[in-house]
């Protein structure tokens, strides 16, 4: 990798011409923000539930107390040995961030289809705090195009990331967002897939501002669970 090698003047004056660009990022990530909460909602009429540690819950239920939730859609398909590597990425930064959404009204929980016997061994292993639940036997995964059936995969195209999809798979990444109101009616108000799930990657924030930036290739093959990286 080749950097030109500079005076700090000069270099002060390339860095002003990136905060100008850093700024006008900065502005459309408002202007995007602001569009977010600007989506209209969507009830939720069917009875998804789950099985938790502490027994059978309902989406509502998962909010436990608050009135907004963020569901990561974690990939852990029954008979898994594991869960997806990229998805704990992502889930190793949860627990850090929870004590703080917790206190601004957001309760944030993980699905996945496996059954709560294998997500427990996993997260044991993995030694995670956050909620996790078993969407095995519920529609959910489905309902939110991040599961798939094998007839789906076999077809060669699946409905993912508001569009048919190229690639094809059971299982897929997502993290969406709900409503309960005071009346106990939930909503749906958001979902994100494909690389919109990097929000939940504060790592790769921080890599973006070292000198070799992600430095990938082969995209997230360089991904370990955090207890397999030598």
């Amino acid at each position: 990798m080749q950097h030109n090698v500079v005076s700090r003047d000069d270099w002060l004056a390339t860095r002003r011409d990136l905060l100008k660009a850093e700024k006008d990022l900065t502005r459309l990530r408002d202007k995007v923000t602001r569009q977010r909460l600007a989506l209209p909602w969507v009830r939720i009429d069917k009875e998804y539930t789950f099985d938790t540690p502490d027994g059978p819950r309902t989406l509502a239920d998962l909010f436990d107390g608050r009135s907004q939730l963020l569901v990561q859609h974690f990939m852990f398909g029954p008979g898994w040995k594991q869960g997806c590597p990229s998805c704990s990425y992502m889930a190793d930064h949860t627990d850090g961030m929870n004590l703080h959404l917790a206190n601004h009204d957001v309760t944030m929980v993980a699905v996945s289809r496996a059954p709560l016997a294998e997500i427990e061994r996993f997260r044991h292993r993995m030694g995670w705090k956050f909620p996790w639940v078993s969407s095995n036997g519920s529609p959910f995964n489905y309902d939110f195009r991040v599961s798939f059936t094998p007839e789906q995969v076999a077809s060669g195209h699946i409905d993912y990331n508001f569009g048919e999809w190229q690639e094809t798979g059971e299982e897929w990444p997502g993290v969406s967002a709900f409503f309960k109101d005071e009346a106990g009616d939930v909503f749906h108000t958001y979902s994100t897939f494909g690389r919109g799930v990097e929000v939940m990657m504060g790592t790769y924030a921080m890599l973006d501002l070292t000198p070799k930036g992600r430095n990938e290739v082969g995209g997230m093959e360089w991904v370990r669970h955090h207890d397999r990286y030598v």
